[in-house]
């Protein structure tokens, strides 16, 4: 039986005619979300939030998503969505769109569209931005998970320029994530996106300028139309390792460290130990996974990979990496999504008897590459957990190390060349979402290069179900676990609960499922930092 808000608020908004009513007014920029900081007090306006961040802009992957990504950071602060989802009920509430009705047989969605909004170059917002932007996002040169969502679109009515209607080739169980993740941009200064030069949204803050390798700095918009935010501006402050932001942190340079840029073991040291605030992103887990590219003769059979699954040290890897944020799972699902089963989650424990007995039977298992991401350094620490794990089963793997850029490359386009370790997200979202916009799952192509009628079916009755809590949607669920779990493309290890490490001097940092902040509501107790 579901019994998550989840269920209730998608089986709402799918099986019936709904509109938003009585949503329309202006927001305050400080009381914008419901899910923040504890710290509260009141609002001082003024002062500079510097926030510490590992890496770089990168144009090209703009509007990808990544866990704690100075991209999506700028994409939640400087542009809009057409919904907010809920952080804990998945509920969609509205930002640029005030309301939405959805047809009887889901093949459309009628938004309609907050007036008075202007971008930052003073243009106003209108409905054919909508459309531009989601037909922006699809043309690249980003490649976006939900590229495919996107692409189910198959018309646009923007006739008025305060509503919009979105036609669909099928029921789209998860348009919702489409509409909470594509910001809304600018088309007429796209090629400026491109480029990394012009960053033209709607959002409470505007971009001022990039020192590439060094800062972004983002400046209050005062004419938001939810309200001006109460800081200043935003200092982003990229660091090349986790060790550099730790200290900065320490040392009073900054307010505020993204869940990426530190260490579990350095974060829990700064919240337990010296005062730090620790944020927890509800409804933004993360899952550690180990990758499977089953073309590799080594790895084609389903019983080495089962080995492999009865070898994992999960409880190890949850308890020592990430210091007991998360939890072991078989499955990708955290306890928060409507498709989480308990039972099928404790089918692998680690068992170095069971692993060995199934290879006993089977031909030498030739040694294998693992690959993993050199930044941040819990990567390396997860890889040579399941190293040694593998080595006390007879399988020998050789690490591999990439720098981000070429661990991306590599999963994006399935070049591993036998085993890796990463995390993957969008288990957060709606269930079907997973299997047609997450590299390492998508059913039409992914980084393991499996490909099985099966799964592909299943992800399909997920995806064009059009209530996502319904029991066909369940069923569709079930079908893509039994995939999961019998073919083992992809090992689960855990879900990671995302975490942000702040000053005492911050109030109201939120955040969203793609583990972006959003500054808008945020104040600073001493704007000054007087002591």
């Amino acid at each position: 039986m579901l019994r998550h808000p989840f269920t209730r608020a998608l089986c709402a908004l799918t099986l019936t005619l709904l509109s938003v009513v009585g949503l329309t007014g202006c927001r305050s920029a400080v009381d914008a979300q419901q899910s923040q900081s504890s710290r509260t007090g009141a609002v001082v306006r003024g002062g500079d939030l510097r926030v510490g961040v590992l890496g770089d802009i990168s144009p090209a992957k703009f509007l990808q998503i990544g866990t704690g990504s100075l991209n999506g950071h700028i994409v939640a602060n400087v542009y809009d969505t057409l919904i907010t989802l809920d952080h804990r009920s998945s509920t969609p509430r509205p930002s640029l769109a005030t309301g939405w009705t959805l047809a009887p047989d889901g093949l459309s969605l009628t938004l309609d569209l907050r007036t008075g909004v202007r971008f930052h170059d003073g243009r106003e917002f209108t409905s054919s931005d909508v459309q531009q932007s989601l037909l922006a996002y699809l043309a690249g040169p980003w490649k976006p998970q939900f590229k495919r969502t996107a692409a189910a679109i198959t018309g646009y009515d923007v006739s008025d320029p305060h509503r919009v209607i979105l036609r669909f080739a099928h029921p789209l169980g998860n348009v919702f994530d489409l509409l909470d993740s594509a910001p809304v941009i600018d088309a007429t200064t796209i090629d400026g996106l491109k480029a990394g030069r012009t960053f033209n949204g709607t959002g409470p803050f505007r971009f001022s300028s990039w020192t590439p390798n060094s800062t972004v700095v983002l400046v209050r918009n005062d004419d938001y139309w939810g309200g001006a935010p109460a800081l200043d501006k935003i200092t982003f402050v990229e660091g090349n390792d986790p060790k550099s932001l730790y200290t900065r942190l320490r040392t009073g340079q900054l307010d505020v460290v993204d869940p990426a840029g530190l260490t579990a073991h350095d974060r829990k040291l700064a919240t337990s130990r010296y005062g730090f605030d620790d944020i927890e992103f509800t409804g933004a887990e993360s899952q550690a996974y180990i990758g499977v590219n089953v073309a590799n003769p080594a790895l084609a059979d389903p019983r080495v990979r089962r080995a492999i699954a009865f070898a994992v040290d999960r409880d190890r890897i949850i308890d020592d990496v990430y210091q007991g944020s998360g939890y072991p799972v078989n499955l990708p699902w955290p306890t928060t999504s409507p498709a989480y089963d308990a039972a099928a989650n404790r089918t692998f424990t680690r068992d170095v008897a069971k692993a060995r007995a199934i290879l006993r039977d089977l031909p030498p298992v030739a040694p294998i590459d693992l690959d993993y991401s050199t930044q941040g350094g819990t990567s390396r620490i997860v890889a040579e957990i399941v190293q040694s794990n593998l080595k006390d089963v007879g399988i020998t793997a050789r690490l591999v190390p990439n720098d981000q850029t070429v661990h991306a490359a590599k999963l994006i386009g399935g070049q591993f060349s036998g085993l890796w370790v990463l995390e993957h997200a969008f288990a957060q979202f709606t269930p079907s979402t997973l299997a047609v916009s997450a590299y390492p799952f998508n059913a039409a192509k992914n980084a393991s290069n499996f490909v099985s009628a099966e799964y592909a079916s299943a992800a399909d009755a997920a995806w064009k179900t059009a209530d996502p809590s319904s029991p066909a949607a369940l069923a569709a669920y079930r079908r893509l676990d039994s995939v999961w779990l019998n073919d083992l493309f992809l090992v689960e290890i855990g879900v990671v609960i995302q975490r942000a490490t702040a000053s005492p001097n911050v109030r109201g940092v939120d955040w969203d499922r793609r583990v972006q902040f959003h500054f808008a509501g945020t104040s600073l107790a001493n704007p000054d930092r007087r002591s």
